[in-house]
C-alpha cells in the first residue's frame, strides 16, 4: 500500500467550516471527498510538526484538527530529516520564512513517503520549488515524494 504524508494544510481544509470563498470551499469539498473515499487506499502518516501546527490557534478548531490526526502514525523528525530541511533552506528552494514547510518535505522524503498531500501551493505544491527540491534530494540519494493536492490524488 502506498504511503501518504498529510501536511497541515490538508488537515486544516478537512476540519474547517466551509469558506465563503468559492475556490477555498471547492478545495475543502475535494479534501472531504478524498478523506471519505480515498484515505482507505493509502497508509497515512504525519509528523510532530503537523501536530504542532494543527494544535495552534483557536482551541475548538485545533481540537477538531488534532482529533482527525489521532489515529495517524507520526514519523520521526530525526537528525537526517533536520539536516535535509536545513539544506533545503540554506541551499535554496525554500525561503527562510518557509523553513517549516521544508521540514514537511524533508520528513516525508527521509521516511520514503510516496506522496505528500497538501494545499500549500505557495511553498510546497509549487512546481518550481518542488522541482528544485527534487533535484537537491536526488543529488543526496533521496527520492522526494510526489507532492500533490487531494484533487491530483483522487484516482479514477
Amino acid at each position: 500500500m502506498q504511503k501518504v504524508y498529510l501536511e497541515t494544510s490538508f488537515v486544516s481544509y478537512l476540519a474547517s467550516r466551509l469558506s465563503r470563498d468559492l475556490i477555498v470551499a471547492g478545495h475543502q469539498q475535494l479534501t472531504q471527498t478524498w478523506w471519505e473515499k480515498r484515505r482507505e487506499s493509502f497508509e497515512l502518516y504525519a509528523s510532530q510538526r503537523v501536530i504542532d501546527e494543527a494544535g495552534a490557534g483557536d482551541q475548538e478548531a485545533a481540537q477538531k484538527r488534532l482529533g482527525l490526526l489521532r489515529e495517524v502514525p507520526l514519523l520521526d523528525l530525526n537528525e537526517e530529516a533536520v539536516a535535509l530541511a536545513d539544506e533545503l533552506v540554506k541551499a535554496g528552494p525554500f525561503p527562510q520564512a518557509a523553513a517549516g514547510d521544508a521540514v514537511h518535505v524533508a520528513v516525508a522524503t527521509v521516511h520514503g513517503m510516496d506522496y505528500l498531500l497538501t494545499w500549500n501551493c505557495r511553498h510546497i505544491a509549487n512546481a518550481e520549488i518542488a522541482y528544485a527540491a527534487a533535484m537537491m534530494c536526488a543529488a543526496r540519494d533521496y527520492d522526494i515524494p510526489r507532492i500533490c493536492t487531494p484533487e491530483e490524488l483522487m484516482g479514477e
